[in-house]
């Protein structure tokens, strides 16, 4: 009997675990939607974007290790235990300092629409990604750590369309949309959040 009710019970662990993965994603994605808002904070003053971001990312270090310390901070200590995957376990749960830092070079290294579209290629085109991925990707990419081919896609459309928002230039923005699809699909974990804008801001320099 246990034998027959073994691979059901499995069957449902495994759909149970793939809901909590995709709840979690869907609120680390949202946040990092955010990121979106700094090239129109920087319309206003690129020292005040700066300032929010390096204040954010100063604030946000300071309360998380307060949590792993044992010191609960309301409400941010509570959204990034929720948010926080499996393979951060107690640890200091990195993604919002180098989210912010990736907005922050980008703002530091490249002029606008550069600096913009870097940002959007984090926000949009990194979030999206790993929001279709999660849910319905099912064609996984070799050498690229687990990613899928409906993440990527995601990927490029979502910076081309962004790109082109702000350029109205279809040539440069695919080939901008390309290049950051093909950085984002690199296995680089945690650090994503800083290659995929520097990298893409780089192209975007070069291109404009």
């Amino acid at each position: 009997m246990a034998t027959i009710i073994a691979p059901f019970i499995e069957r449902i662990e495994r759909r149970l675990s793939i809901r909590e993965e995709l709840r979690i994603e869907i609120l680390r994605k949202g946040i990092h939607l955010f990121i979106a808002f700094v090239p129109a904070i920087a319309r206003y003053g690129q020292g005040l974007a700066m300032g929010i971001l390096a204040g954010g990312i100063l604030f946000y270090a300071i309360c998380e290790g307060l949590r792993i310390s044992g010191y609960s901070v309301p409400f941010i200590s509570s959204v990034t235990a929720l948010a926080a995957r499996r393979r951060d376990g107690d640890r200091f749960v990195i993604g919002p300092v180098t989210l912010g830092l990736g907005a922050l070079l980008s703002l530091l290294l490249y002029p606008d629409p550069a600096s913009s579209i870097a940002i959007y290629a984090l926000a949009f085109g990194d979030g999206l990604s790993s929001l279709v991925g999660k849910s319905i990707g099912s064609v996984r990419l070799p050498f690229t750590g687990g990613k899928s081919l409906e993440g990527s896609l995601t990927c490029m459309t979502a910076v081309f369309v962004s790109s082109l928002a702000l350029t109205q230039d279809v040539l440069r923005s695919a080939i901008i949309a390309v290049a950051a699809t093909l950085i984002e699909a690199a296995p680089t974990k945690d650090l994503d959040n800083i290659i995929l804008p520097v990298l893409t801001g780089a192209v975007a320099v070069i291109l404009f």
